[in-house]
Order: C-alpha cells, then sequence, then structure tokens
C-alpha cells in the first residue's frame, strides 16, 4: 500500500493545504499537520468526496441558485415612489433603545486626530488606550482595532468618514498606499505576504553557511553593476514565492526585538550540526522561540560529515519538546548539508508550507509602518536604518515617525542594492534621511506633515514619561503570587533558572516543579551554567519571568537591564532558601524582603605575604567603596567563590575605615586567604524591606 503527505496530496490536487486538511476533517480523516502521512484508502475517501461536490454543482460549475421561498418574496416589493409609502405592522413596533453618540474620522489620521474629536487630549488618549492594553504613541496611524478600542472606553461609537481618500477611489482595483498619507481603513485589502524567517542556533553549527548557500542559489538575480547592500535581511525566491531571512540571526537579536514588541518574525529555522548535538545555545534558541509563539522548523546540518548522527540529533531534541514528525511529533525536520547544497530545496520547500499554513497576510493599502532591524551612522549618508515594512506600502518622500527620532524618507535601497520607489509588506529596505539613528526593535509610523512631526517629537518624551509614571510595566514578582491567587486568578510563576553547576539546576527544577499546585502554575523558561547575563534578562522580559540565580552573581550590563525592564533577580547561595521563598510566596507567608545594597567593587591586582598576617590582597576599587568590616564575597569568573567581611583595610601603611572609586588599598578578609589576582570582591549591606502586597 503507497503512502503519501498530506502537501503532496494538496500539491497533486492543486488545493490549499488547509482545504485539504478541512476535508479529510470531513471524511473522518485524523490527520495532525500538512506533514501527516495517508494511506490509499484516505486519498480515495477525498477523491470520492470531491466527485460529490463536483455532482452538485450546476453545468457551469457553480451551485444553482435556490428558490427564494416565500418569505424572502414577501420581503421583495418595495414602495414604489408614486404610491406612497408602506406602513410597517403595528406588531413589529419596538421602544427605541437610545443610541450611542457617533463620532466620525477622517482616513490617514492619528490618535492626536482622534483625541480631538473624542474632546481629549492626546496624552488622555494614550492613557486611556494602555489602560486597554494597546500601547501607542500619539503620532501612531488610526486602525480598526484603536478606533474600537477607544471608542468603547469612551462610551461612544468611533466609524470612518464617509469621504474616502480620491487615491483610494482611483486605485480601488488594484489598492496601493498613496504617497500622501492617506489609506483605505484596515482589513479591506488584506493580501498573502512573505514569511519573515530568523535562523537560530549554536555557534558553528552553520547558520551563516545554510544563509549563504541560500543566497548562492534562490537570491534574486542583481542588476548588473549592482552593489549588495548589507540591509540585515535577504529576500529569497523559491518556487515563484518570496521568502525575507534575517541576516541577524543570533537569539539575543531575536530576543531583543520580541521583547521591545516588535513581533516581526513568522518562523525560526534552528539549526543543529549533526556531528555535534544539542549545546547550550541550542537550548537558548529552542526557548527563545518557544517563548516568542513561533513555529520551529529544525535544520539538522553537515549531513555531508561521517560522523553525522541525525537520529541522535532527533533524540537529543524530543528532551526539548521537539519530535520529528518522522517519530509521530509535529516539529519539522530536514536533513540538510550546507557545505554540498543537499536538502536546502526541501527545507525552502517546508519553509513555504509552514507559511502558508499559517494564512499570513497584510493590507498594502494603509498607512505603512513597521519594524527597525538595525541602523547606523554613515559619514556621507548620516542616519541609516534597515527597516522591514509590516503594513501598508512606504514611499519614498513618505514622513515617518520612529521612537526616538523621524525624518523624511530620501532614498530606498534593497538588498540587491537597487534604489526603489516603494515597498510593500514583508520587504526589507534600507532608509536615508533621518534626523537620528533609531534603536533595533523600534516601530515607525507615516505621520501627515513636517509640522506635526516636529510637534509630535517635542512632546513624545513628555507624554511617554507622563504615561510610564502612571502606569509603570509591571512585572511578576514572587510578592505578586498570593495577591492574584486571592483575587480569583490562576497566575503561572515563570523562572529562568542559572546555577554554577549542572547538577544544581537539575535539584532546583525537580523541587520546584513539585510545588505547583491546582493555585498557582509553576514554568521553566529557561536553565543554564553561568553567570546571568543581558540575554537572560531579555528572555525575563519577554516571558514575564523572575530570574532565580544560584552561586552566580548578574553581569553589571544585565543588572542595569532588570532594572530598567522591572524585572526581579533574586540570588541564592542555599537551596532550601529558593524552596522555601517559592512556597512562602504561593501560600502568602513571604517574610520581609532582604534587600541587598551594592556598596563598591574592587579588584585584586596583586598579593603580598607578611609575617603573622599571612595573604594580604592588593586592590585598586572600580567602583563605590569598601568599608572595613562590610560584607563582602568573592567572585572568580562569574562564580561566587567565598563570603564573609572585610578583617583589615589599609591605605599605604595607614588604617583606613573607607577606600573609595579610584584609590589603591590593602585587604585582609575573615579566616580565609585562597584568593588569586584578577579575582573580584564585591562589598555589600543587607537591607531589610517589609513586603508590600
Amino acid at each position: 500500500m503507497s503512502k503519501m503527505r498530506v502537501y503532496e496530496l494538496a500539491k497533486l490536487l492543486e488545493m490549499n493545504n488547509k482545504d485539504l486538511l478541512a476535508l479529510l476533517e470531513k471524511v473522518n480523516v485524523s490527520v495532525k499537520s500538512h506533514m501527516s502521512t495517508i494511506d490509499d484508502d484516505a486519498i480515495q475517501l477525498v477523491e470520492e468526496e470531491i466527485e460529490k461536490s463536483k455532482k452538485k454543482k450546476g453545468p457551469s460549475g457553480k451551485s444553482a441558485p435556490a428558490e427564494a421561498g416565500p418569505e424572502k418574496k414577501a420581503l421583495a416589493p418595495k414602495a414604489e415612489k408614486a404610491g406612497g409609502k408602506t406602513p410597517a405592522p403595528a406588531a413589529e413596533e419596538k421602544t427605541p433603545v437610545p443610541a450611542k453618540k457617533t463620532v466620525k474620522v477622517k482616513h490617514g489620521g492619528c490618535v492626536k486626530d482622534l483625541a480631538d474629536a473624542l474632546g481629549l487630549s492626546a496624552g488622555e488618549a494614550v492613557k486611556k488606550l494602555m489602560g486597554a492594553g494597546m500601547m501607542v504613541p500619539a503620532s501612531a496611524s488610526l486602525n480598526d482595532d484603536i478606533l474600537l478600542t477607544l471608542g468603547d472606553v469612551c462610551g461612544v461609537d468611533v466609524d470612518w468618514s464617509d469621504e474616502a481618500p480620491a487615491a483610494e477611489e482611483k486605485e480601488a482595483a488594484e489598492p496601493k498606499a498613496p504617497a500622501g498619507g492617506k489609506a483605505a481603513p484596515r482589513g479591506l485589502h488584506l493580501k498573502p505576504r512573505s514569511p519573515i524567517v530568523t535562523v537560530m542556533g549554536h555557534v558553528d553549527h552553520g547558520k551563516t553557511s545554510l544563509l549563504d548557500a541560500i543566497r548562492k542559489t534562490h537570491v534574486t538575480a542583481r542588476e548588473a553593476g549592482g552593489i549588495t547592500q548589507h540591509i540585515g535581511a535577504s529576500h529569497v525566491t523559491y518556487n515563484g514565492k518570496e521568502i525575507v531571512f534575517l541576516d541577524t540571526p543570533g537569539h539575543e537579536a531575536f530576543t531583543s526585538m520580541r521583547a521591545r514588541g516588535a513581533q516581526c518574525t513568522d518562523i525560526a529555522v534552528l539549526v543543529v550540526a549533526a556531528d555535534d548535538g544539542v549545546m547550550p545555545q541550542t537550548i537558548e534558541a529552542i526557548n527563545h522561540a518557544k517563548a516568542a509563539g513561533v513555529p520551529i522548523i529544525v535544520a539538522i546540518n553537515k549531513m555531508d560529515k561521517p560522523t553525522a548522527n541525525p537520529q541522535q540529533v532527533m533524540q537529543e531534541l524530543s528532551g526539548y519538546g521537539l519530535v520529528s514528525e518522522a517519530w509521530g511529533g509535529d516539529t519539522v525536520m530536514v536533513e540538510i548539508s550546507a557545505k554540498s547544497g543537499k536538502g536546502v530545496d526541501q527545507l525552502l520547500e517546508m519553509i513555504s508550507l509552514v507559511a502558508e499554513m499559517q494564512d499570513l497576510k497584510a493590507d498594502p493599502a494603509v498607512a505603512p509602518e513597521g519594524v527597525v532591524i538595525e541602523a547606523r551612522l554613515d559619514k556621507g549618508q548620516g542616519a541609516v536604518a534597515s527597516v522591514i515594512v509590516q503594513q501598508g506600502t512606504l514611499c519614498r518622500g513618505d514622513l515617518i515617525l520612529f521612537d526616538s527620532c523621524w525624518g523624511k524618507v530620501r532614498a530606498m535601497f534593497n538588498d540587491a542594492g537597487k534604489n526603489v520607489k516603494q515597498a510593500g509588506p514583508s520587504t526589507a529596505v534600507e532608509i536615508i534621511g533621518l534626523n537620528g539613528v533609531p534603536q533595533p526593535g523600534e516601530h515607525f509610523h507615516q505621520i501627515g506633515s513636517e509640522k506635526e512631526a516636529r510637534d509630535y517629537f517635542a512632546n513624545l518624551e513628555a507624554e511617554r514619561r507622563n504615561a510610564q509614571n502612571n502606569m509603570a510595566v509591571k512585572r511578576m514578582t514572587l510578592e505578586d503570587l498570593y495577591s492574584q491567587v486571592q483575587d480569583g486568578e490562576k497566575p503561572v510563576l515563570n523562572l529562568v533558572i542559572k546555577c554554577d553547576v549542572q547538577g544544581t539546576i537539575e535539584a532546583i527544577v525537580g523541587s520546584l516543579e513539585k510545588l505547583g499546585t491546582e493555585d498557582v502554575g509553576i514554568n521553566i523558561v529557561h536553565t543554564a551554567v553561568g553567570r546571568i547575563s543581558e540575554s537572560d534578562i531579555m528572555l525575563a522580559t519577554a516571558s514575564n519571568a523572575i530570574v532565580v540565580g544560584f552561586n552566580v552573581r548578574p553581569e553589571n550590563s544585565a543588572s542595569k537591564l532588570a532594572e530598567k525592564e522591572n524585572v526581579q533577580i533574586r540570588l541564592y547561595s542555599i537551596i532550601y532558601e529558593i524552596i522555601d521563598d517559592v512556597k512562602a510566596a504561593m501560600e502568602g507567608l513571604l517574610t520581609p524582603t532582604i534587600k541587598e545594597n551594592s556598596l563598591g567593587e574592587a579588584e585584586i591586582r596583586k598579593i603580598f605575604k607578611a609575617p603573622k598576617v599571612g595573604k594580604i590582597a592588593g586592590c585598586r576599587v572600580m567602583k563605590g567603596a569598601i568599608k572595613r568590616g562590610s560584607k563582602v564575597r568573592l567572585v572568580r569568573d562569574g562564580i561566587v567563590i567565598w563570603e564573609g567581611s572585610v578583617a583589615s583595610l589599609r591605605r599605604e601603611k595607614d588604617e583606613a575605615s573607607e577606600v573609595r572609586e579610584g584609590f589603591e588599598c590593602g585587604m585582609t578578609f575573615t579566616n580565609y586567604q585562597d584568593f588569586r589576582e584578577g579575582d573580584v570582591v564585591e562589598a555589600y549591606e543587607l537591607v531589610e524591606e517589609k513586603r508590600t502586597l
């Protein structure tokens, strides 16, 4: 008995994968996805069902129109102009319900315009939208979601004005975004768009080699003499369909964009070396993609090597929830060799199929908006930003506003180095003409005039500051758990766990997972060995998680980012304290928080020996101040090796009570002399803070 995959049958029948899946469900054939295998009996059932549907249709191939019934016929006649009015039956009369006030707004407007129509200030409108869960500035282009949300909050009906822009009427047959900033309401002209793919994986597993192999065979031919522009993305054509690959495949960039709310990635391709298997960054990439909620396609690379073992890779990946469809799971896995090009076409076909199942669409007729991939300051061109257009059509001459700057699009270049006049949805272009350099992940929106742009940008910082002060982003903390349970919610505690050794991770995870109850769920987002990095904080930001560190310290940059993003970092040196804190938080019995205040840091530069004293650490204070008697910890390569206090502190030959930043000193520690050059001395004090619910 022969077998065939669903997507292969769809190709033969010239059907959409979704339609075929629906047809299979209709004939009671159970399949998981377009990658599932079906036998001859199922194929025969599909063919019979198609024949039945054809017979039901008339000679022209369309279903014959049913004759109007007596009820429809009764509704057909209308009152003739000369014959007077047709009275409505008295029985149908009802008590009139007071209608809501209706406010009309013009197409192509922004949030400020809608605020004016509702009699609100721009700041009040932004606050009301934020209260409803929509983070948009006053300069954001209007769409149906904003209209409905602000209308509901204000208790009025908000609708588009009947006056459609002339440009839209002229181009109704083939809509394009007009250069003047006017656009049709969102959703009227939805069209399929290209998928945006991010390639992720461990270092040296072949991410760049894969992108190079794809570009070599499938990138659209460049014009003669064209110079390839590095715009942060590549447009690839496969079987007449375009796929956009982000050229910044690191999971850090992926998470950074997601944490800022960009959500510009549709599919994640996880590259795993067949001769190396799952590695630390592979695990991080899996966790980042899962947290983003995007489908994962696994590319098992380096199949040309004699030591390649794809079965072992599949086995390891199954431990992280990625089970190959060949083993009955739902994860697409493709064996490839970026070096020889083997399997690359099959990978592109799988990407196209997964994109088709997502039914990706965008409206090219609305005001353009999108997200920054990367940006730089060029000596000759000024601020240059690479962006992906997500909605609408960006045209040369458009005025656009970012979170941190604005400008007029003076020129646009695609990845082939060609100067283009417009860019539709899922198109990556490099733009010139901005008055500043935006950050990767920032959104942009179109704005009407330079005067509006200057006014909006002048007030933007103040409005954002006020909004943030009034409604700061609230992240999950242990203190929040019990209060959420009391409010009738079922909170899920997301945790990012970093430890000094792997064995400790297993013990902590095993103990925490046992604490989950019907009232509180516990979800381990990510675990790894080593110091707490910026990547961990970004993952916690995107996943609303708490970072737990055991015998490790956060990097300075990670601490600053955690403070900025309101991410809670809890550090421990005893395992049962972690378990007790989480359990106490779940029961509402959390004891007052002991907050650690950093006093200063010093680096051990040289080690001296003195009679009767022993070893003396010659240090330079790098930050803050070191006080005699203060609590300290010694950190070596990000790992805490000892905790205690300063026994003696000397500045040159004199005893000192305190040594500040920039000065050198000698110090000894209570009952500890196993320190080395390069160790970092962290001085701190403990302050008790009452818990607030």
